[in-house]
C-alpha cells in the first residue's frame, strides 16, 4: 500500500447541494478540494478521532470526527473501497473505520442527540437523519415545539425551509424548560448571527463598488457587518473564501475584492463578490477596542492595538488576521502599459479590468468574474468582431460555461499568450500562432492588404459586366429581350418617320416632334424599373479592364510606402497613399495619366480583335434577342399598315379611328393627312392656317374612285 490514497468525484454536502471534489488520504494529513469553489478542507492525522463507514444515497459515504469538535462527511465512495480506507486508517491514523447502518423504519418519533455541530435524531440506537446546526439561520420556540429555519442555497433544485420538533413537557420537579433546554443547544451551535458586544473596529464611510454605495464597516471577531443607508448586511467570516487586494492600471488606486459563498443577497440579486474601492493617498490612524493584552493573545502579533497607513492596507491587515485566509496579489504578469498588471477589456457590454494571476484570472468590476486555472478547459484567441485593433479572449470552463472578454488592445496579445502557454492552459488556436502573431504584430511582411483585396473585388465586378457594356448599346439602360421602347409606341415607329418626311413636313416640324420625345424619356426614368435580367458568366477569354492613373502609380509605389514607414498598419497604407498622390506634381500626375491612357488604348485594341474573332457583343445570345426586338418592331408596323389596307377593301368596316369623319364620300388618303395633323397636334395646340383648310375641303371633296386610282 502506498503513502496516499486519492478518489475523485467525492461529493460533499453543502447546504442541500451536493458539490463534487477530490478527496486525498495521506499519513499526515486528509484534504478535500472543491472542484466549484476550489475550497480546501485539511484536517490534521492528529486529530482524527473517530471513522464511520454509512450506506448513504450516493453509494457509500465516511464521517470524521475530530478531536476539537468538527464534523466532516463525505459521500461517493464504492462498496469495494472499504478495506483499502480501513487498512489505511489502521496503519496510519491508528483508527478503526467502523461500520453503521442507517435507520429506515420511518418512524417520526425519537431521540434528539446533540453531537457537537451535529443534531442527530435516532430511533433505537440507530441514526434516523442529521442536522448540521451551522446551517440553521433562525431558532424559534412555541409551547411545546421548537421550529429551525435554514439558510437557502441558490445551487440547490430543492431546498429544505424549516423543520418542527414537538418536544413532550418534562418531570415537574426538574424546574427546566425542555423547550428553551433544546433551543438553546440549538442557538450554541447555530449560524445565527447576534451583535453582541463593540466591534473591534470600525471603518467609516468605505466607498463600495460591489454592492455600490458607502459603507460603514463594523468589524466583530466573528463577522463583518456592513451598515449602509438602505440596506444592512452580516457577513460571517465562515463564508469568505479569498480576499484579492489588486491594484488598478493607473497606479493610483486599489481594489480589494472578498469572496463569498454562499452570497449576500439583496432581494433577488446575489453578491458573490464584496468589491471596496479606495485611494492610495487615503491615510488612517486606528486604534482597536481591546487591550493590548487581549491583541496579543487573541490574534499573536498579526495586529496591534494602534496602527498607522494608507487605508487599504489597514483594511486588507485587519481582514486578513480576522479571516485567517491569504491575500492573494497579482503576480509576475506586466501589461503592454508601463507598471501596469492588467489588461482593460469589456465583458457582457462593461467596461473593466482583467487581472492573471498565478493561479487564475480574475475580473472586475461589473459583474466580477474569478476563474481559477483548475477549473479552465481551454481559451481562444479570436479576431474583434468591429476591428482588427482589438482581439477577444474566451475561457472556456470544464463545467461548459464560455466567458469571452473582448476589445483587448493588440498590443496585449504577444504577452497573454505568452502567460497562457507558461501556465500550460489548453490552447485551441495553438496551431495558428504564427498566423496570429502576424495577424496582431506591427510588421507589414506578407500582410493582407484589405485595400487592394478590395480594389480587386469592385474590378471583378465590373468585368463581369463586360459582357453587356462593351456593346454599341447605352449602358445606362438594361436590355430585355422581347421588349419595346414606350417612346417608339407613343410618338411613332421608323415607317411613320419616313412617310412624315415624304409628306414634305418642315424643320419645325421637326423640332416640335423631337421635344414631345425628350419629356417621355424622363417620365419614363420615374415608372419603376423593371428586375434586371440575371447577368451572363464571365468569359475567361475577354481583356480586361484597364487601372486608373491612381491604381497603377498605387501598386508602383506600395513597397516604398512600406519601407519609408516602418510599423504602418494595413488600414493606414491606403490613408498614406491618397496624401501621397494629392502631393505629386502636375508633370509626374501627366506621366501616370499618360500610362493609363496607353493601357486604355492597349484595351480598346484588344476589345476590338475579341470581338472580331466572336466574342463581347456578337455572341449568340446577343444576336437573338436583337432579332427578337427587331421582329417585334415590324409586326407593330405590319399591325399599323394592315389596318388601313383591310378598310380600303373592306375587309373590317366596324373599326373607325379616333379621327373618323362620318362621311360616306372620304377617302383613306384624307383619312392618313388628317390621322398625321392630330397626332402632332397631341403634344400641342397649334392654329389652323388656311392650307390645312383647303386641305380638308379637297378632301370633303374628292370622291373614292380617284382615291383609289391614285392609290
Amino acid at each position: 500500500m502506498g503513502d496516499t490514497l486519492e478518489f475523485n468525484e467525492i461529493y460533499h454536502e453543502s447546504k442541500g447541494s451536493w458539490n463534487d471534489g477530490r478527496l486525498r488520504f495521506s499519513k499526515q494529513n486528509v484534504v478535500y478540494k472543491s472542484s466549484k469553489t476550489g475550497k480546501v478542507d485539511n484536517i490534521p492525522a492528529a486529530e482524527l478521532s473517530v471513522a464511520t463507514w454509512r450506506r448513504v444515497c450516493l453509494g457509500h459515504g465516511i464521517k470524521l470526527a475530530t478531536s476539537n469538535g468538527h464534523v466532516y462527511k463525505y459521500d461517493g465512495f464504492r462498496d469495494t473501497d472499504y478495506e483499502r480506507i480501513s487498512e489505511f486508517f489502521k496503519a496510519n491514523y491508528k483508527v478503526e473505520l467502523t461500520e453503521k447502518d442507517m435507520c429506515v423504519k420511518g418512524w417520526n418519533w425519537g431521540t434528539a442527540k446533540f453531537s457537537g455541530p451535529l443534531l442527530s435524531f435516532d430511533v433505537n440506537d440507530s441514526s434516523v437523519f442529521e442536522i448540521p446546526l451551522a446551517s440553521v439561520s433562525q431558532c424559534a420556540t412555541g409551547k411545546n415545539e421548537v421550529t429551525l429555519e435554514f439558510h437557502q442555497n441558490d445551487d440547490a433544485e430543492v431546498s429544505l425551509m424549516e423543520v418542527r420538533f414537538y418536544v413532550p413537557p418534562g418531570p415537574a420537579d426538574e424546574g427546566t424548560d425542555p423547550v428553551e433546554a433544546f433551543a438553546q443547544n440549538v442557538r450554541s451551535k447555530a449560524d445565527v448571527i447576534q451583535a453582541t458586544g463593540d466591534a473591534v473596529c470600525v471603518f467609516k464611510e468605505l466607498q463600495c463598488l460591489t454592492p455600490r454605495g458607502r459603507y460603514d464597516i463594523l468589524i466583530y471577531p466573528a463577522f463583518l457587518h456592513l451598515h449602509g443607508k438602505t440596506f444592512d448586511y452580516k457577513i460571517p467570516y465562515t463564508t469568505v473564501l479569498r480576499l484579492f487586494l489588486l491594484p488598478s492600471k493607473d497606479q493610483r488606486q486599489m481594489f480589494f475584492v472578498i469572496s463569498l459563498d454562499p452570497p449576500i443577497k439583496q432581494g433577488q440579486t446575489r453578491y458573490h463578490f464584496l468589491i471596496l474601492h479606495f485611494s492610495k493617498e487615503e491615510e488612517l490612524k486606528l486604534t482597536l477596542n481591546m487591550s493590548e493584552e487581549e491583541v496579543e493573545k487573541r490574534y499573536e502579533g498579526k495586529l496591534s492595538k494602534n496602527m498607522s497607513g494608507s487605508l487599504y492596507e489597514m483594511v486588507s491587515r485587519v481582514m486578513k488576521a480576522l479571516v485567517n485566509r491569504k491575500i492573494t496579489v497579482p503576480g509576475n504578469f506586466q501589461g503592454n502599459t508601463p507598471g501596469a498588471q492588467c489588461i482593460t477589456c469589456s465583458y457582457k457590454a462593461q467596461s473593466g479590468l482583467l487581472y492573471p494571476l498565478e493561479r487564475g484570472f480574475i475580473y472586475v468590476h461589473k459583474p466580477p468574474v474569478h476563474l481559477r486555472f483548475e477549473e479552465i478547459s481551454s481559451v481562444n484567441f479570436a479576431r474583434g468582431t468591429t476591428t482588427t485593433r482589438s482581439f477577444d479572449f474566451e475561457v472556456e470552463t470544464k463545467q461548459g460555461n464560455q466567458f469571452t472578454f473582448s476589445s483587448i488592445e493588440r498590443e496585449e496579445y504577444g504577452k497573454l499568450f505568452d502567460f497562457v502557454n507558461a501556465k500550460k492552459l489548453h490552447i485551441k488556436n495553438r496551431g495558428f500562432k504564427e498566423a496570429k502573431n502576424n495577424e496582431y504584430s506591427d510588421s507589414d511582411d506578407d500582410q493582407h492588404d484589405a485595400y487592394l483585396e478590395r480594389m480587386k473585388a469592385e474590378g471583378k465586378i465590373r468585368e463581369e459586366g463586360d459582357g453587356s457594356n462593351d456593346s454599341d448599346e447605352e449602358t445606362d439602360e438594361s436590355f430585355n429581350p422581347g421588349e419595346e421602347s414606350d417612346v417608339a409606341e407613343e410618338y411613332d415607329s421608323n415607317a411613320s418617320e419616313s412617310d412624315s418626311g415624304s409628306a414634305g413636313d418642315g424643320s419645325d416640324d421637326e423640332g416640335k416632334k423631337k421635344k414631345p420625345a425628350k419629356k417621355a424619356k424622363v417620365v419614363k426614368e420615374k415608372k419603376e424599373r423593371k428586375p434586371r435580367r440575371e447577368k451572363k458568366q464571365k468569359d475567361t477569354n475577354a481583356p480586361k479592364r484597364p487601372m486608373s492613373s491612381y491604381m497603377l502609380w498605387l501598386n508602383a509605389s506600395r513597397e516604398r510606402i512600406k519601407s519609408e514607414n516602418p510599423g504602418i498598419s494595413i488600414t493606414e497604407i491606403s490613408k498614406k497613399a491618397g496624401e501621397m498622390w494629392k502631393q505629386i506634381g502636375k508633370e509626374d500626375k501627366e506621366e501616370w495619366d499618360g500610362k493609363a491612357e496607353e493601357a486604355k488604348k492597349t484595351y480598346e485594341k484588344a476589345m476590338k480583335e475579341y470581338r472580331e474573332s466572336g466574342g463581347g457583343s456578337s455572341t449568340p445570345a446577343k444576336k437573338e434577342s436583337k432579332k427578337k426586338a427587331g421582329g417585334k418592331k415590324e409586326d407593330k408596323k405590319r399591325k399599323s399598315g394592315g389596318g388601313e389596307k383591310e378598310k380600303e377593301q373592306g375587309g373590317n368596316d366596324s373599326f373607325k379611328s379616333r379621327e373618323f369623319i362620318s362621311s360616306e364620300e372620304s377617302s383613306s388618303d384624307g383619312e392618313r393627312k388628317k390621322a398625321k395633323k392630330a397626332k402632332k397636334a397631341k403634344g400641342k395646340p397649334q392654329s389652323r392656317g388656311k392650307e390645312s383648310e383647303e386641305e380638308e375641303e379637297e378632301a370633303m371633296t374628292t370622291p373614292p374612285s380617284s382615291a383609289e386610282d391614285s392609290d
